[in-house]
């Protein structure tokens, strides 16, 4: 290996921010990114076989885990990427498609592909108490869950729902107060997406959605569509991303930590294992 390539790989392991991961450093193609993350070069924590159908997502800062579900078990794991901690695992119910989840005030909630929620609670010694409550309208997909502290609800994002055409996504939310579904605050413009993407006629099919700690923007992701999404608390879109399918695979859950570092997860797909991608926040100029 010659001086120059040394100095290269030591700069992207260097520029990783401290979990113990596989930092991935190649020629693949590069994609635009936003200035305030290097999506073309996230740092890749691998995991373990029972994640292959890691979705959702959520980091934890008390000790800097992450909890997630996997699609079709009924079950919250708790992953350690920065130490060699065994993974943790609750089971709160039967097989499902599982697809997002959300911790709010010490209660997990979790989103089916129905539209169902099924909220978590821990009551000591790894005893759990579960309620579901089922969505009102049929023939309706979701995979997108995320939590606006300002209204204090859950939003969830239609991937393929009756009430939407070609050229707009909606929403609906779930009030924690009075345990209700009801409007959500926004109809993305699918059309501009696909515009922005250089796509005709294509459906945009959200996957997973978070608010940025750091902008308060909203992100959404589309593992379908293959692209990041950045919009504002009202849905109106600012940026749309195409990701790299080598890279983001299958992206299905995305999450934040305090300080604006993003998380993706990512399903195995085709070859290789699941896996957590981490992308540090940059500080841009004003």
């Amino acid at each position: 290996m010659g001086m120059k390539s040394f100095k290269s790989l030591l700069i992207c392991f260097f520029s990783a921010i401290t979990w113990i991961v596989y930092v991935s450093c190649n020629n693949a193609p590069q994609y635009p990114t936003p200035e305030m993350y290097d999506l073309n070069h996230p740092v890749t924590v691998r995991l373990e076989s029972q994640l292959d159908e890691i979705s959702g997502i959520i980091y934890y800062p008390k000790d800097t885990g992450i909890f997630a579900i996997s699609d079709a078990n009924g079950s919250i794991y708790k992953i350690f990427p920065d130490r060699n901690t065994a993974i943790q695992k609750w089971k709160f119910g039967d097989n499902e498609d599982f697809e997002d989840l959300q911790l709010v005030d010490s209660v997990f909630y979790v989103l089916s592909s129905k539209g169902n929620i099924i909220t978590v609670k821990f009551l000591g010694h790894d005893s759990i108490q579960t309620s579901t409550f089922k969505f009102p309208d049929k023939k309706n997909e979701f995979e997108s869950l995320y939590y606006d502290s300002a209204s204090k609800k859950l939003i969830l994002i239609c991937k393929d729902c009756h009430d939407d055409k070609k050229s707009n996504v909606g929403s609906w939310s779930f009030d924690l107060s009075q345990e209700a579904f009801g409007p959500g605050p926004f109809t993305l413009d699918a059309d501009k997406i696909a515009a922005d993407l250089n796509l005709k006629g294509v459906n945009f099919k959200p996957s997973a959605a978070a608010i940025n700690p750091v902008t308060h923007e909203l992100f959404i992701l589309s593992s379908v569509n293959k692209a990041l999404v950045i919009a504002d608390k009202n849905g109106a879109i600012k940026k749309v991303y195409p990701l790299s399918p080598s890279t983001y695979k299958q992206p299905e859950g995305i999450a934040f930590t305090p300080k604006g570092d993003l998380l993706i997860s990512n399903e195995t797909s085709d070859e290789g294992s699941a896996n957590i991608l981490v992308i540090k926040y940059k500080k841009t100029a004003k």
